[in-house]
């Protein structure tokens, strides 16, 4: 029944992605008279090649690097893993993130094929968590670079866009060190942990509180020797911000080539590449699925003065096609794929 259960909501929050995804193209599309699928067609049939290949490639680094990072962080622990195994939890981690409300299922269903590939439970929980710090660290990086560099693009956006920016810094500053503070001072996850098991205990939805709690002290021992040596192997955790850095340049870059793609500067290519930053930083602190919307309202915003007016629905909508749709795609079919394999493997 719990299986059921558990199948039924996967599926409806499928549809309810599927859902919202159609209707952030219908709202893009609708921003221009003029837009058709025979128009879109010749965008895309007149675009540059090898730039989109260029953008394509960025794709995928962005779903490789992710991967890499999580293995320099096992590789500290003494748990090696191929490279098309961090493929695999990076593929899993994006796809789950992208139809799962607030993106609560990414680190689970990564977490899913590590445990299963042999990486202990706990080992698992401190990598994931170190590669989120460095992840949320890497999108302040970037984003806190664009706006020392480049105010004018911050300015150019609207007023409700700079307000979800300056937001998206200051609530993605506070994840970040909550999420440093977890490493840091476990003691602080051994407590959010027993008040949380007290309050499920009290509403009787776990029973025997103290058995249970005695079990989790012994978790929490073995989660805060794990923490403590990942915050010693200081080489491990900076390859792994390299790598986050890398792997948001990467996502970031996709309209950055297809704007070279479609006849545009180096100098105009750079100021979108910006936008799409800024864009990063505003889009991210608003929950899936509403976050589709937000981050096409905040390109289209961006790019206004950047665009052609006649072309920027279009352009819009291929760079959203390829950093995100495509990518959910493309990652859903790798998902399943090693699922498929692991399950032949009977792990």
């Amino acid at each position: 029944m719990k299986k059921d259960s558990s199948s039924r909501s996967k599926l409806l929050w499928s549809l309810v992605f599927v859902a919202v995804a159609a209707f952030s193209v219908y709202a893009i599309v609708s921003q221009s008279r003029s837009f058709t699928l025979e128009s879109f067609g010749a965008y895309i049939a007149g675009a540059s090649l090898p730039w989109v290949l260029c953008a394509v490639l960025c794709m995928l680094g962005f779903i490789l690097f992710e991967g890499e990072a999580v293995i320099a962080i096992c590789r500290a622990f003494g748990h090696e893993a191929g490279h098309l195994r961090g493929f695999g939890y990076s593929a899993a981690d994006l796809y789950f993130s992208a139809i799962t409300p607030s993106a609560t299922g990414g680190q689970p269903a990564c977490a899913y094929f590590m445990i299963r590939d042999g990486i202990p439970p706990l080992v698992t929980t401190v990598a994931l968590i170190a590669n989120l710090t460095m992840y949320t660290a890497s999108i302040l990086a970037l984003g806190l670079l664009t706006l020392v560099t480049q105010p004018g693009i911050f300015l150019a956006f609207g007023t409700v866009s700079r307000v979800l920016i300056v937001a998206g810094f200051l609530i993605q500053a506070l994840l970040g060190l909550f999420f440093l503070m977890l490493l840091i001072n476990p003691g602080l996850l051994r407590r959010i942990a027993n008040g949380g098991l007290h309050v499920l205990c009290k509403l009787r939805i776990l029973r025997h509180e103290e058995k249970k709690r005695e079990k989790l002290a012994a978790h929490m021992a073995d989660y805060e020797m794990y923490a403590g040596m990942i915050m010693s192997h200081r080489r491990a955790l900076t390859q792994a911000f390299l790598l986050n850095l890398l792997q948001r340049i990467s996502v970031i870059s996709v309209p950055f080539f297809l704007c070279l793609a479609s006849g545009g500067g180096f100098l105009r290519a750079a100021r979108v590449w910006a936008v799409q930053c800024c864009t990063v930083l505003g889009s991210n602190i608003i929950p899936i699925p509403g976050a589709m919307g937000v981050s096409d309202y905040m390109m289209l915003d961006g790019f206004a003065d950047l665009i052609p007016l006649k072309d920027l629905v279009d352009f819009e909508l291929f760079s959203r096609a390829i950093s995100f749709y495509i990518l959910v795609l493309f990652c859903g079919c790798v998902t399943l794929v090693n699922y498929l394999l692991h399950r032949k493997r009977g792990r």
